[in-house]
């Protein structure tokens, strides 16, 4: 898998196409009333759950929290730590994707740097798939495992 390589969503996985239809739906429920921009996230753990979240603004910009944030999130106060794709949806023009933040790509490779990320409009017409590793490039892979001195 390299750099960009979209593709049409019924070529998908099944596990993946729910995934992304996850994101979609949960991305109806997102607090948007600043930026009026709605992102859905839906993260698949490795048991094979799936955790979903969407962005929640604030008055005070910084204490907003991001789609792919809080749906990790919920999944670690959940006790789960290892995850194997995730989705994110948000409309933009039809021949871009919404890629995640610099806070979230730091935010998701703290969990691994090889899962597949696959953004998509609410149309799910066209994905986008990218691994983590090539949102952040040069970043060190971190796990709970790291040894501390």
């Amino acid at each position: 898998m390299g750099i960009w390589e979209t593709m049409d969503f019924t070529s998908l996985d099944a596990d993946i196409q729910e995934l992304i239809r996850e994101s979609v739906a949960v991305r109806k429920n997102a607090y948007t009333p600043y930026s009026k921009f709605k992102v859905g996230a839906a993260v698949r753990c490795a048991d094979g759950s799936i955790s979903l979240g969407c962005n929640v603004e604030n008055a005070s910009y910084p204490a907003g929290v991001c789609a792919e944030v809080t749906a990790i999130a919920r999944a670690v106060s959940e006790g789960k730590q290892k995850f194997t794709a995730l989705a994110v949806t948000a409309d933009q023009e039809a021949t871009t994707f919404t890629t995640p933040c610099g806070v979230c790509r730091q935010f998701i490779s703290e969990f691994g740097d090889d899962m597949p990320i696959y953004l998509s409009r609410t149309d799910m017409k066209k994905v986008l798939r990218i691994k983590v590793k090539e949102l952040l490039p040069l970043s060190p892979f971190r796990t709970n495992d790291t040894e501390t001195s």
